[in-house]
C-alpha cells in the first residue's frame, strides 16, 4: 500500500512539475505585444452631410498591415488614410491592423450621415396634399388654421396660405414644416 502512495505521489509531483505553478503557459507561448492602432480621424459619433468620409490614423510597428471596412489600405510611415462611402444615417467603420509577431488591433467607430432635404413649395397646394408631400420628403407638418371670422363660409378646400421655412430651403430630415392653412388666402 505504501508502495502504491508512493507512485501516485510520484505521479503527481510529475504533473505539477509538467505544468508549472500559477500561470500555465510557458514563457515561449504568452501573448505577443499588441500592434498599436489610432484612429486620428474621424471621431466616433461624428455627423457628416458628405457621401464620403476620410479614415485617417497611424499604427505601429510602422510596417503593419490595415484593413478599414475589410480592404487593404496603404500605411507609409506608420500612417494610413482611407476614403468609405457612407450610407444615409449611421455607419460602423472597422479598423484592423496585424504584424508579424504582434497580436491584432480592432477600433469600430460610427460615422452618420446626415441628408439635407429640400423643402417643398407648399403655397397654394390643398392642405391635405401638403401634408402628404412633406411626409413623403421624411418632414412633419405643423399646421394652423388662418383666415378671418368668415372663412370657414367659403366653398373651397383649405389650402396652404404661408410656410417655414420657405420653399427649397435646406433641412434635416424629421424637420418641421409649419404652414398657415385658410380657405381664401
Amino acid at each position: 500500500m505504501r508502495r502504491g502512495t508512493l507512485i501516485a505521489a510520484g505521479c503527481g509531483a510529475l504533473l505539477l512539475g509538467a505544468g508549472g505553478c500559477g500561470d500555465d503557459t510557458p514563457p515561449h507561448h504568452r501573448a505577443a505585444k499588441p500592434v498599436q492602432l489610432v484612429v486620428s480621424f474621424p471621431g466616433d459619433s461624428t455627423v457628416v452631410r458628405g457621401s464620403t468620409t476620410e479614415v485617417r490614423g497611424h499604427v505601429s510597428p510602422a510596417r503593419a498591415s490595415v484593413k478599414v471596412l475589410g480592404r487593404a489600405v496603404t500605411v507609409r510611415g506608420g500612417e494610413f488614410t482611407s476614403v468609405v462611402p457612407l450610407v444615409e444615417g449611421s455607419n460602423v467603420i472597422d479598423v484592423a491592423a496585424t504584424a508579424t509577431g504582434r497580436s491584432a488591433a480592432l477600433t469600430a467607430f460610427r460615422v452618420t450621415r446626415e441628408q439635407r432635404i429640400a423643402v417643398p413649395d407648399l403655397v397654394g397646394v390643398a392642405a391635405d396634399d401638403a401634408a402628404r408631400e412633406v411626409e413623403r420628403r421624411g418632414l412633419r407638418l405643423e399646421a394652423e388654421r388662418g383666415g378671418g371670422l368668415l372663412d370657414p363660409l367659403v366653398p373651397r378646400r383649405l389650402a396652404v396660405c404661408e410656410q417655414s421655412p420657405s420653399a427649397d430651403a435646406s433641412v434635416r430630415r424629421g424637420s418641421t414644416v409649419r404652414v398657415v392653412v385658410a380657405r381664401s388666402c
